[in-house]
């Protein structure tokens, strides 16, 4: 019921959307005789904020210069994507994408980087609303197959780097390939992920530990409507997550509107576009499957099975202590408020069979979440710790 509420809210916006289009046009257009006025440009910023406010953002582009992309595999939820260049000796990496409302292009930043040494690919995991029924559900364990079957693909001499949400399902694949004595990566580089989400808890541990598996259930599990292929479908509707990202900070995203509303007051171009480039990647949320949602917030928020040595794939165990040839490096940002220190860092404690000179721990001072994967802070103090781990265990 509540999305197709949303859907019918974003319907009857359109009529007033059409008059912000027609007010930013002839108010904001240096060619229109409107476009003088003494109040002009404040009607024509206030209708541009509008309708960015009230914009639906489809999934954005990659934006990679030189590089064409390629889909190495598709399967229903996810396709498993090649960044094709020439680059001689490149070493080749699979980087996993989290599946938590935003969609892989999140990780430009993280990819740009490797791009200049490294063959990338990347999981571009798909809009649960796209997926038709007929298709099936999707958990968390088909999430660590997906992983498992990726790194037989490109194995041997792969390195995997998982960033937040996919260090569970990376880890769990990874422990289940050892097992068997079936391929596994060179390297796990893990970056600001929940191993352990009792560690440092942030808000986003407190409430999937305040609230019932029922409560999320009956509260932010809706179906897909009728316009959608996935129609009827049991999803966490995109729209839902990003009330939560936003809800967050909300002073922090209510000054960066004031402030593009003032940029475009004073003519600040080059301020309104930076604006409009996060917001455009920040405002593009997929819905999840449900029952992959789910799965999530019981297995790694609440029954805490990964770290308690509880974590079962298909009625298999997931054994850590059975990787022993995989160099681990785990990253954590000094001040990231969505997986706290120590969360990620846990992964050592778990892979004690991986001897200790070929694990590593970074804590990124003075980074936030996204600062981990994107951003200066990423280019300048991150990457070059993945560079060197990547490089040390490639020869």
């Amino acid at each position: 019921m509540l999305y197709s509420l949303y859907e019918a809210q974003h319907l009857a916006l359109t009529p007033l959307r059409f008059m912000a289009e027609w007010s930013r046009g002839w108010f904001g257009n240096p060619f229109s005789p409107f476009a003088h006025f003494p109040i002009s440009r404040r009607l024509a910023a206030s209708s541009d904020l509008f309708l960015r406010v009230t914009e639906r953002y489809e999934k954005p582009d990659w934006n990679l210069d030189g590089v064409e992309i390629e889909v190495t595999q598709e399967k229903p939820f996810c396709r498993l994507i090649h960044f094709k260049q020439p680059t001689p000796n490149a070493r080749k990496v699979l980087v996993v994408a989290p599946l938590s409302g935003h969609y892989a292009t999140l990780l430009r930043d993280t990819v740009r980087a490797l791009l200049a040494e490294h063959d990338v690919w990347i999981t571009d995991w798909v809009n649960a609303r796209l997926v038709p029924l007929s298709a099936g559900p999707f958990h968390l364990a088909d999430y660590v197959d997906y992983v498992r079957d990726w790194i037989a693909l490109l194995s041997p001499r792969l390195h995997v780097i998982s960033v937040c949400q996919p260090t569970v399902p990376v880890l769990a694949a990874v422990s289940l390939m050892a097992e068997r004595d079936q391929a596994q990566p060179l390297t796990m580089t893990m970056m600001g992920g929940p191993i352990d989400a009792r560690r440092s808890p942030t808000a986003v541990n407190n409430l999937a530990r305040r609230k019932s598996y029922s409560w999320f259930e009956q509260n932010v599990i809706e179906r897909v409507p009728a316009k959608y292929p996935g129609y009827a479908r049991r999803v966490y509707p995109g729209f839902l997550q990003h009330m939560g990202f936003v809800a967050m900070n909300p002073d922090r995203h209510v000054n960066a509107h004031w402030d593009y509303f003032n940029h475009l007051m004073q003519g600040d171009g080059e301020s309104a576009e930076a604006h409009r480039r996060f917001y455009d990647e920040y405002n593009a949320v997929l819905d999840l499957p449900a029952e992959y949602y789910l799965d999530t917030v019981k297995t790694v928020f609440q029954d805490f099975a990964l770290p308690k040595g509880r974590m079962f794939v298909r009625d298999e165990l997931v054994r850590p202590t059975a990787i022993r040839n995989v160099a681990l490096l785990t990253i954590e940002g000094e001040l990231d408020d969505i997986s706290g220190n120590g969360q990620t860092e846990a992964a050592h404690a778990l892979c004690l069979n991986i001897p200790r000179q070929q694990r590593e721990h970074f804590l990124a001072p003075g980074v936030g979440h996204y600062g981990i994967f994107s951003g200066r802070r990423w280019r300048e103090v991150v990457f070059p710790r993945v560079r060197e781990f990547i490089s040390l265990y490639s020869s």
